[in-house]
């Protein structure tokens, strides 16, 4: 296993001519992979420090436990959404819901509040784990490119936002289903100087998500992030399965999602913005639409299993 390790060295730059004994202190970083960033000045001792306080944090097995316990959380969510629209399309009295309807289901469950804090503090873990990655730069196994960590950035904020509205939900403020619709938020937007170019752009980067998912998916790329070396080979291939189809069926709804903020732009309409629970929605309107319905359902359940699985294997 591949460990970075960061020593922070004092070391003199000695210019020609002058005593060594005048030279100024620069501060060195070095990481047993070979390579070494080197800070001068009091502004990068402050960023030092900040880093060495990441690196401790994310360490910790608190940390980790917690980062794990938010991918159960990630998984709980999908698999609500996926059953719920799994019998909408069997006519057996489901629905179509987004992330934040997934949370006021288990609200209101037996025991609705205990596992709603469960929730909230996975889903804290979650996104603290993946800000403080695309902080970093790497985990304990791994190294990531800028994109992965753009990606990381933007999935901590998603979920953090996805923790207070848990939390929200917990202490009753805001319960209402409509009142962060897309639908109004896009219409907000729209109104703004540039509003158009920037819900257009938005959906834009919603439809690169969903070919990324596609990518994942068929490529298989996801394996990389897992400890693929501690499965068995039928648990490697169980795992892989479900991670294919639910990375697939992630690429259906983000591009579905995307493309409707693209039509809300182009038409200047916000009524043509759908969440999740729209996206899904369309697909049950479509020709074929309750088997087409079925099919994106099981993937999401897939996708919830995958990253359940994940929380056993992932490389943190």
């Amino acid at each position: 296993m591949r460990k970075h390790v960061v020593t922070r060295l004092q070391v003199a730059a000695v210019r020609p001519g002058l005593p060594t004994r005048n030279a100024a202190p620069v501060a060195v970083d070095r990481v047993n992979d070979g390579c070494e960033a080197v800070s001068a000045g009091p502004g990068s001792a402050g960023l030092g420090g900040a880093q060495r306080g990441g690196e401790a944090v994310a360490r910790r097995p608190e940390f980790t436990w917690l980062a794990r316990a938010g991918l159960v959380a990630r998984g709980v969510s999908y698999a609500i959404i996926g059953v719920l629209a799994l019998k909408l399309a069997f006519g057996s009295g489901g629905e179509t819901t987004n992330q934040r309807g997934a949370l006021q289901t288990i609200a209101h469950q037996p025991l609705g509040k205990a596992l709603l804090i469960g929730m909230a503090v996975g889903l804290a873990g979650y996104a603290t784990w993946r800000l403080i990655r695309a902080a970093l730069g790497h985990g304990a196994q791994q190294q990531d490119s800028k994109f992965e960590r753009v990606g990381a950035a933007a999935s901590g904020i998603a979920y953090a936002a996805l923790c207070v509205t848990a939390v929200k939900i917990l202490v009753g403020a805001n319960s209402g289903g409509g009142t962060n619709s897309p639908k109004k938020t896009t219409g907000g937007v729209l109104e703004w100087t540039g509003g158009t170019t920037i819900i257009a752009g938005i959906g834009a980067i919603l439809i690169g998500v969903a070919l990324y998912q596609g990518y994942k998916g068929v490529s298989k790329k996801f394996l990389k992030d897992s400890n693929t070396a501690q499965m068995g080979a039928q648990t490697e291939r169980a795992f892989t399965a479900l991670g294919v189809f639910g990375h697939l069926a992630r690429m259906v709804v983000f591009g579905l999602v995307g493309y409707g903020l693209i039509k809300a732009a182009v038409t200047y309409d916000p009524r043509k913005a759908i969440g999740l629970d729209g996206a899904l929605s369309n697909v049950s309107h479509l020709a074929y639409g309750p088997l087409l319905l079925g099919v994106v359902a099981a993937g999401l359940i897939g996708f919830a299993l995958y990253s359940i699985a994940d929380a056993r294997y992932r490389k943190i």
